[in-house]
């Protein structure tokens, strides 16, 4: 069986695949394999659909679960998005590599729309996968002034465009604990430049230091943060 079996390389969505997909996942190498009863429940709830070109045209696909690479799906490059259920995140480069993207429920029709105002902008999204912790109404978050959870802290459980503005003293913060939910962090004010998606179900919520943040992140700056989008 092909491990293209959950795209659709024409513009119609052939039912017997899709039906397929729901039951069955390809592993990174192209093996079909058996999901179990929670990965089944877990799927209803996230959903997205990425094209090769722009505006939703050329070659797409579906995904309920993670992708570590669409280039193993035949795809050269993910130009447009359309985010049906859940949030995820998406990366520059295969394997969870890379600058990260937030995706929340909506369309993407370019690159432009999920890099946003980053100062480091790229077409490449080659990975993806869904944001599980997220929960807007039930998020926490605590900022430390120095690495491994030392110095003043300040906890915070609603969106700042501006930490600077609500009395941060610094455009740094250099270790975060996320007590709960998932949040987004921003280089800029106005949730601008880099993304760093933090979660409470990785590092166990706990980042001790500014390269635990992200694979590419290159500075410890972070000036305005949110909650994610269910």
């Amino acid at each position: 069986m092909s491990h293209r079996s959950c795209c659709d390389f024409s513009n119609n969505t052939d039912s017997f695949f899709q039906t397929l997909y729901l039951c069955q996942r390809v592993t990174p190498k192209g093996e079909i394999a058996a999901m179990n009863t929670q990965q089944m429940e877990q799927m209803g709830q996230f959903k997205i659909t990425v094209w090769e070109e722009e505006n939703f045209q050329g070659k797409r696909c579906e995904f309920m679960l993670e992708c570590q690479n669409i280039m193993e799906r035949g795809f050269n490059k993910i130009r447009s998005i359309k985010v049906e259920n859940g949030p995820w995140v998406g990366y520059e480069y295969p394997e969870f590599q890379g600058q990260q993207f937030i995706l929340e429920k909506g369309d993407y029709p370019r690159y432009e729309a999920w890099s946003g105002n980053s100062s480091y902008r790229t077409e490449h999204m080659l990975s993806f996968r869904p944001i599980k912790c997220a929960n807007h109404s039930d998020s926490k978050v605590t900022l430390y002034e120095c690495e491994d959870f030392q110095g003043r802290k300040f906890e915070m459980c609603d969106d700042y465009p501006s930490l600077q503005a609500m009395g941060w003293c610094s455009k740094e913060v250099p270790s975060i604990k996320v007590n709960s939910g998932a949040w987004v962090a921003y280089q800029f004010p106005g949730y601008r430049g880099y993304q760093y998606i933090l979660e409470r179900d990785r590092h166990q919520g706990e980042y001790r230091h500014y390269n635990e943040y992200s694979t590419q992140a290159h500075t410890n700056q972070v000036q305005s943060i949110r909650r994610i989008q269910h």
